[in-house]
């Protein structure tokens, strides 16, 4: 246990961050990561076939610099931090990496940034593992710190606003910076923090942005407060500029450093199981159990209600317009259409055929999402939702889920873990090398560099 001595918020989370060893973190937190990790390297292989991936992609190749770090699946090494934009933004293209209950995503930030700075400094697998964690752990606190409910209806993105010192925090346990040079690489990364939810308006590809600059501007601000730059060092909780105040209505700030050392959030991240937004995952479950058991077809089918949260209703809620992927995975109308009329909702459930058929648009058409009270007093501590189905016939059936599979409660298993990274990653790298990328991260510890998993992963 990491014994935190600082007493400001900013500076306990950067004792934390440079402090933390890998004998400091519970077995089951080590597992819960090692499992995110294999899952976010098959998120990024499969992000890297995106056309929005392939531009940022041609973007950090158009750079250049020195070969520190591979941008996996291409060939290409450039500057750390530059690749791990490309890599953040592969991580996060097709909505199927990891997310927290803070709503943040922290594997698509966290781990491109610590495989990136380890590959570029020759580290080895246990101080990957720290630093992973440690990154999980401030991006997480500070979501939380926040509020994720009130900063979401304010339009931030958490995942970008929060993932910028998360990145930091990892970069900077690698690097090995003191207390207050992780304090100064946390305000440096804190004062780049960004990300809002205007894609939802037209299906913009900026959400997958989000990701890989938050890693980008974590692994900078760590660099230059190597190099001696001084960031602010209550950048959460100054009355003037602080993070918290800026986005939050009522923040929280001694979430920041509660259990702090004791306590890690990043053992309970939920792997999902559907590439869709994380908040109508219990609602995908909900309509495929009911479609299953008492064998629903999308023409019977009167009215899909779906009673959520206030945040779930503004975020995901909009009349559906297939404009884009993004638009279908983020809308309630359309992942509760094809998922009933499927049973899945996968990748094969967002191509452009399919978001397009006049049958599962007019399905979508009848799906309502309201808001519920019980379920209100529970978001997003669980992301649970009731699902009503009204048939043609005059019948009603509803059922609850309060943890959607893949959640930390409902969590996925190994083998289902290794089989979603094994059907993300077959065709886009040899299977031998999917293979060893598995084994390696089985015993990610005893692994003497980084530089062998990335040299798998280099295509």
């Amino acid at each position: 246990m990491v014994q935190i001595t600082s007493e400001t918020p900013t500076l306990a989370l950067a004792e934390f961050a440079s402090k933390l060893r890998l004998q400091d973190i519970p077995d089951q937190t080590v597992e819960r990561i090692r499992a995110c990790i294999l899952d976010t390297i098959g998120c990024v292989v499969f992000g890297s076939t995106q056309p929005w991936s392939k531009t940022v992609n041609e973007w950090v190749r158009r750079q250049g610099g020195p070969a520190q770090s591979s941008l996996w699946t291409t060939g290409f090494r450039g500057p750390a931090a530059n690749v791990a934009l490309g890599l953040g933004t592969m991580a996060h293209a097709f909505d199927i990496d990891d997310y927290h209950n803070s709503k943040t995503h922290p594997g698509a930030v966290v781990i491109p940034t610590a495989m990136v700075v380890a590959e570029a400094r020759d580290l080895s697998g246990e101080r990957l593992m720290a630093a992973v964690v440690a990154g999980y752990e401030v991006m997480v606190r500070v979501s939380l710190a926040g509020g994720p409910g009130p900063v979401r209806m304010r339009g931030w993105h958490l995942t970008g606003v929060c993932g910028t010192l998360g990145a930091a925090a990892a970069a900077a346990n690698l690097l090995g910076l003191d207390t207050p040079t992780t304090a100064s690489a946390l305000g440096m990364a804190g004062t780049q923090s960004s990300g809002t939810w205007a894609f939802t308006a037209d299906g913009a590809a900026s959400k997958r942005f989000h990701a890989g600059r938050a890693a980008q501007s974590g692994i900078m601000a760590a660099e230059l407060a190597e190099l001696g730059y001084w960031g602010p060092h209550f950048i959460l909780e100054a009355e003037d500029g602080g993070l918290l105040s800026a986005i939050s209505p009522s923040p929280n700030p001694k979430l920041l450093v509660e259990g702090l050392g004791g306590h890690f959030h990043g053992g309970y991240t939920n792997i999902k199981p559907y590439s869709a937004c994380g908040s109508l995952h219990s609602g995908v479950d909900a309509v495929v159990s009911l479609a299953q058991r008492y064998d629903i077809t999308p023409d019977q089918v009167e009215q899909i209600t779906m009673r959520t949260s206030s945040v779930v209703i503004k975020q995901c809620g909009f009349p559906f317009e297939p404009t884009s992927v993004l638009q279908g995975q983020m809308s309630a109308q359309y992942v509760l259409a094809v998922s009933l009329a499927d049973r899945n909702c996968l990748p094969p459930q967002f191509t452009e055929e399919r978001m397009h058929d006049p049958k599962l648009l007019a399905l979508a058409g009848r799906v309502k999402v309201v808001q519920d009270p019980e379920i209100e007093r529970e978001y997003p501590g669980k992301f649970s939702v009731i699902v009503d189905i009204a048939l043609k016939d005059g019948r009603k059936v509803s059922t609850k889920v309060d943890n959607p599979k893949g959640s930390s409660a409902v969590p996925l298993n190994a083998v289902e873990v290794q089989d979603k990274f094994m059907a993300l990653s077959k065709g886009i790298l040899p299977t031998e090398r999917l293979d060893a990328i598995v084994e390696r991260v089985g015993r990610l510890e005893s692994i003497g560099s980084v530089r062998e998993v990335a040299e798998l992963l280099r295509g």
